[in-house]
């Protein structure tokens, strides 16, 4: 009897956990065909405005931001400088260093990047998922983000990325793109 109530707790326990980092299923592939076609290095080329905010795991918008963007292409490399005006009026930068591989695939390096950003593309859907380096109360914590965007057919390009620590979610960021 006692297994039983062990392993019921045991099941509850990682039901419960799989609930808090939930699963995703979607493939890039997925999207594979569909339009508008987005290749990040035509998009992100030139001047890019973005207004975003970051929601904690419960709903609640804990800051909101726009950002400044300018993009160049050289030798298959997207380099761009990105900055960060957020709501309480501090700002930050960042410059991503790019790489187009061929195929769909992309590797990523920036100052506050982890190892490197990987990088999928298919259809009107791009996919990043990198780890971030992030101040939070004095401390520096390095999160996992899994990134997905999708290009309208308007040409705003949507960008929902969930954050995460230890597979643990702490929260979404919702960006939206426009070219000027």
């Amino acid at each position: 009897m006692k297994l039983i109530k062990y392993f019921t707790k045991a099941f509850l326990l990682f039901s419960f956990i799989g609930l808090l980092t939930g699963c995703t299923t979607v493939d890039i592939e997925d999207f594979a065909g569909s339009e508008p076609p987005l290749l990040i290095e035509d998009y992100f080329e030139g001047e890019t405005v973005a207004w975003g905010m970051f929601q904690d795991r419960f709903g609640n918008v804990k800051t909101r931001f726009k950002v400044l963007m300018n993009g160049e292409i050289s030798n298959n490399k997207l380099t761009l400088n990105e900055e960060f005006i957020y709501s309480d009026g501090t700002t930050s930068d960042r410059i991503w260093e790019i790489d187009i591989l061929g195929d769909g695939r992309y590797e990523g390096r920036a100052g506050d990047i982890v190892g490197k950003a990987i990088g999928r593309g298919a259809g009107n859907a791009f996919n990043f998922k990198y780890k971030l380096r992030l101040p939070i109360d004095g401390r520096e914590w390095v999160v996992t983000l899994d990134d997905w965007m999708y290009l309208q057919d308007d040409g705003v390009l949507i960008n929902i990325a969930t954050m995460s620590k230890w597979g643990i979610k702490l929260g979404t960021l919702t960006v939206s793109f426009e070219k000027q």
